[in-house]
C-alpha cells in the first residue's frame, strides 16, 4: 500500500476513533436518565419524542458525518466507498470499545444492543455489527490496495448482487423484531405517531428479545465474505 493511502487510513482511523467515543458519550448520558440501574430489556418504551426526534437526525447526521469523510479521503467512487465503509467499521468497533472502558457494558459480545433506530429500533447481540465492520474493513482494504496498485476497480454484479443480499438478509435479523411488533399488532397505519401511542409503549415496555436468528444472520455473513472473495480473486487475476 502506498503511503499516501497508509496516511489517509490513519487520518480516517483517528476521525472514526474520536466519532466512537462522541456515539458511547451520548448513550452514557442517555443511559444515566433513563436507565439509572444498568441498560437491559425490556426497553422503557419509548423516550420522550422530542428527545428521539433528536435522536432520528443525530443518527443521519452520524451516516452524513461517514459518508463526508469517505467522499474527502477518496478520489474515484470505489475509493470513496472504501473510505466510507472502512470509517463506519472502525467507528462501530471503538463505539462498543469505549462503552465498554466507560460503562463496563457489554458484559459479553453476546449481549444483545439497541443498534440503531430508524426507521424503527433495530436490535441484536453485540457481535453481530462487529463481525460485519471486520468484513468491511477487509473489503476496503482490498479495494484502496487495488487502486495502489494501478488497477481499474469495479465491482461485478455477481459480487454486488452477493453482497447485497448478505447484507439484507444481516439486516433483517436485526429489524425483525420490532418490525414484528408494529406489523402483527397492526400499528403500521400509526407508524408516525408510534411515540405517542400508549398500547405500542405498553408493548415495547414489556418485550424482551429471547432469539437471535444466528443461522440467518450467518448465512448473510457467508453471501457478503463470498462476494468480497471473488472481488478480490477477480481483481488479482488482472
Amino acid at each position: 500500500m502506498k503511503k499516501e493511502s497508509l496516511n489517509k487510513l490513519i487520518w480516517v482511523s483517528i476521525y472514526a476513533i474520536a466519532m466512537g467515543f462522541l456515539e458511547a458519550a451520548v448513550v452514557v448520558y442517555l443511559r444515566k436518565l433513563y436507565y439509572p440501574l444498568g441498560f437491559n430489556f425490556p426497553l422503557k418504551g419509548f423516550i420522550d419524542p422530542a428527545i428521539l426526534s433528536v435522536e432520528w437526525v443525530r443518527e443521519f447526521a452520524t451516516i452524513v458525518m461517514l459518508i463526508s469523510i469517505g467522499c474527502l479521503a477518496g478520489k474515484k467512487i470505489y475509493e470513496k466507498f472504501a473510505y466510507f465503509i472502512y470509517a463506519f467499521a472502525i467507528w462501530d468497533i471503538f463505539y462498543y470499545i469505549f462503552l465498554k472502558l466507560t460503562l463496563d457494558w457489554p458484559s459479553s459480545l453476546l449481549t444483545w444492543d439497541l443498534l440503531f433506530m430508524i426507521p424503527w429500533p433495530w436490535i441484536g447481540p453485540v457481535i453481530a455489527p462487529i463481525i460485519c465492520s471486520i468484513i468491511m474493513i477487509f473489503m476496503a482494504v482490498l479495494i484502496i490496495n487495488f487502486y495502489d496498485k494501478g488497477r481499474k476497480v469495479n465491482i461485478s454484479w455477481r459480487e454486488w448482487t452477493l453482497f447485497i443480499v448478505g447484507m439484507v438478509l444481516t439486516l433483517y435479523t436485526w429489524l425483525i423484531d420490532y418490525g414484528r411488533l408494529i406489523l402483527q399488532g397492526g400499528f403500521a397505519k400509526d407508524f408516525f405517531t408510534l411515540a405517542d401511542n400508549p398500547e405500542f409503549y405498553n408493548i415495547i415496555s414489556r418485550y424482551v428479545p429471547n432469539y437471535y436468528n444466528y443461522p440467518l444472520f450467518l448465512l448473510g455473513v457467508i453471501l457478503a465474505t463470498a462476494g468480497v472473495f471473488l472481488f478480490y480473486i477477480r481483481m488479482k487475476k488482472h
